[in-house]
């Protein structure tokens, strides 16, 4: 089964009270664009990252909200910031990183909630069991692209409601050679 692969670039998932603090009282996130799983979308809404002196500006915010704000980086923008985020599943924010939200309307400083994000297959129920994998699971797919590879240690993640993609961020695109978008296969173990 061809598997689509999604490079994920850094972006920032805000709670109701931070997205207020950041952008006014009131405020609502924009929908620019729909993601690909169902719900997601990419806001209009830009934050800049700091630690101290050093930033990354015009981040996009991922919407909608949720119950507490978590950005989502790779290696390399670790690196520019000079911190360091631990690998985990989205959602698994305890003990991670911390960082300052910059908006037009004001600052947060998260205490934790900055991580590398592991890289995920996103699958439905039905395409989980032809892919003979279950929620939780470890899994391999290699890519077909002209820098062929194979990424391991992907995260399954079921839930009726999603679309078949693997998502990856941006060093391991580069790695791969997939700027937006490619294919790949599971390797069977």
């Amino acid at each position: 089964m061809k598997i689509p692969i999604e490079v994920s670039a850094r972006h920032v998932h805000l709670s109701q009270e931070d997205l207020e603090k950041l952008f006014g009282p009131g405020a609502q996130l924009t929908k620019l664009k729909d993601l690909s799983q169902p719900g997601l979308f990419a806001a209009e809404e830009t934050l800049t990252l700091a630690n101290q002196e050093l930033v990354i500006e015009k981040v996009r915010v991922v919407g909608p909200v949720r119950k507490q704000s978590q950005v989502e980086l790779s290696v390399t923008d670790a690196r520019r910031l000079k911190i360091n985020p631990p690998l985990r599943v989205s959602g698994d924010l305890v003990g991670s990183e911390r960082l300052i939200l910059k908006g037009p309307r004001g600052t947060v400083e998260l205490k934790e909630g900055v991580i590398l994000a592991w890289r995920h297959l996103h699958t439905s129920p039905d395409e989980a069991q032809k892919l003979g994998l279950k929620n939780g699971d470890s899994a391999s797919i290699k890519v077909k692209e002209d820098r062929a590879l194979i990424f391991e240690k992907i995260v399954v993640r079921v839930d009726p409601n999603f679309r078949l993609a693997l998502h990856i961020d941006t060093d391991e695109g580069n790695a791969a050679g997939i700027e937006q978008s490619g294919e790949g296969i599971q390797c069977k173990s």
